[in-house]
């Protein structure tokens, strides 16, 4: 799932290619969940990604493979993923 706060982070880092990078964030999404994912996922593969189109790239193909595999590169499969989400992407 796209937050806002997500969504600033895109928009700061991919700038006018924002729309692209949302539009394959959310068709990767489906694919793997047949719906939008949950918020620590999307935001893994951002902080994967950072800021790199060939990482997004790289990060969705392992959303793909193993979420739970992006859930560690990213250093969210720990209890604290919340509180790391808020110092990266700031406060709900």
């Amino acid at each position: 799932m796209i937050t806002s706060r997500i969504a600033d982070r895109i928009e700061g880092q991919y700038g006018v290619d924002a729309g692209l990078i949302f539009s394959l964030l959310e068709e990767a999404e489906r694919g793997v969940f047949n719906e939008a994912a949950e918020e620590k996922v999307t935001a893994a593969v951002v902080i994967v990604a950072n800021g790199s189109v060939d990482k997004l790239l790289d990060a969705i193909e392992l959303m793909e493979v193993d979420w739970r595999d992006l859930l560690i590169a990213a250093d969210l499969a720990c209890t604290d993923w919340p509180s790391r989400l808020n110092d990266i992407f700031g406060a709900i």
